[in-house]
């Protein structure tokens, strides 16, 4: 892919101006833009606390507004501009759509600096889930596989 590096500046630069804006109307300090083929599908900012949302992300709300606008899940050929590193939420919803790159301004550190460090989550994710917190456990019943029996066998079934 051919990357000007002007329109680069550009969609980070707005997605820094997103976040800073954010701030100033009592949002986190976050802000995304999703672009296809130079065009401008959607942005996002962080709404975690205005929603009560700890998945309202700048970056998945900006994937939620490209999807809905372009009419489909798929963001096949899009970059993700966002003011900061994404977090692993954020990074596991711009696979899951498809994003073609993903481009940030800030880091990790950054937002470390900030309040905001996700250094531990990037950590928890490589360690052995016995050893997590949190536990993660499977407890398989026996109706477990149903549902992904009825998803073979549905014609209105959408692969993705």
């Amino acid at each position: 892919m051919d990357v000007n590096a002007e329109v680069e500046e550009y969609f980070l630069d707005r997605a820094v101006e997103l976040a800073t804006k954010n701030v100033a109307e009592g949002g986190g300090p976050f802000g995304a833009v999703l672009v296809r083929g130079g065009e401008l599908l959607a942005t996002g900012q962080n709404r975690v606390t205005r929603d009560n949302d700890p998945t309202a992300h700048a970056e998945v709300q900006a994937i939620r507004a490209a999807c809905r606008r372009a009419g489909t899940f798929s963001l096949a050929g899009s970059t993700l501009y966002s003011s900061c590193e994404p977090c692993p939420m954020c990074l596991a919803s711009s696979l899951w759509a498809r994003v073609e790159r993903v481009v940030y301004a800030a880091d990790r550190d950054d937002a470390a600096r900030g309040g905001f460090d996700d250094r531990a989550f990037y950590e928890l994710f490589s360690t052995d889930r016995a050893l997590w917190s949190t536990p993660v456990l499977q407890q398989r019943v026996r109706t477990a596989a149903e549902p992904f029996d009825a998803w073979l066998t549905s014609a209105a079934r959408v692969d993705y």
